[in-house]
């Protein structure tokens, strides 16, 4: 009984979950990944991750991308406009978004994102006093299912990885991670990157136990919340 029970949960489990799935830029809509299903030679911009299921510790490799390495196609977005990301669902609503690029300057088939240069360029967490409430950014998406966030303006051309990071913390002191990447090419006239401050390494870009991940939402006394890893650079 407990093994058919198990096998009954199992798809509800798989389904409060989410991931990006679709990317709107300047209007137009470029496809994501679905997961769970193989998609060999689907031409997306997305690096194709296996599943939505979440990442239950910042030092895991699959951090990165969500296990994805590679997509055979990007998106051009001119610094200064914005990148909206589409979840088809999700079902959390509390705990952060954060938003980060990484530079691929030798092209996007020996881009791994492993090196230490991931920076922020968005984030939002918790948004009024209460920890267990619904005033957190993935409140947002659970309402809208999307988030948009401006490209620096002054951020140097090329070619980048866009990561969207959904940090649930539903469950006390058990985070899940949910991240997923997407290729750009960014345009303009920009000239600046941001300093060594900015820049970390992904996976473990903060430590398991950081106030920001490690979080008790129903028994914690703080009224405010810090997002783990550095802060947002805006240009």
């Amino acid at each position: 009984m407990l093994s058919t029970l198990s096998l009954f949960l199992a798809p509800a489990l798989v389904a409060a979950h989410g991931a990006v799935t679709s990317y709107i830029i300047d209007g137009t809509t470029y496809p994501g990944y679905q997961g769970f299903s193989p998609q060999p030679n689907a031409q997306i911009i997305q690096r194709q991750w296996p599943d939505y299921n979440p990442i239950m510790t910042v030092t895991d490799a699959a951090m990165t991308c969500n296990g994805g390495t590679s997509a055979p196609l990007s998106a051009k977005v001119a610094a200064g406009s914005n990148i909206t990301a589409v979840w088809s669902q999700w079902t959390h609503q509390q705990g952060p978004v954060m938003v980060w690029l990484y530079p691929c300057e030798n092209g996007f088939d020996s881009c791994d994102g492993k090196s230490k240069k991931w920076f922020k360029i968005d984030e939002q967490g918790l948004t009024g006093p209460t920890l267990n409430s619904n005033d957190w950014g993935t409140a947002v998406i659970y309402n809208t299912l999307k988030w948009s966030s401006k490209i620096p303006e002054s951020l140097k051309p090329g070619n980048y990885l866009i990561r969207h990071e959904l940090l649930a913390l539903h469950q006390a002191n058990t985070p899940q991670f949910y991240p997923e990447c997407a290729q750009i090419e960014v345009t303009g006239s920009g000239s600046s990157l941001p300093g060594d401050s900015y820049l970390t390494s992904i996976p473990a870009y903060a430590s398991q136990n950081d106030p920001g991940i490690m979080v008790d939402i129903y028994q914690g006394t703080a009224t405010s919340y810090t997002c783990p890893g550095p802060e947002v650079w805006t240009g």
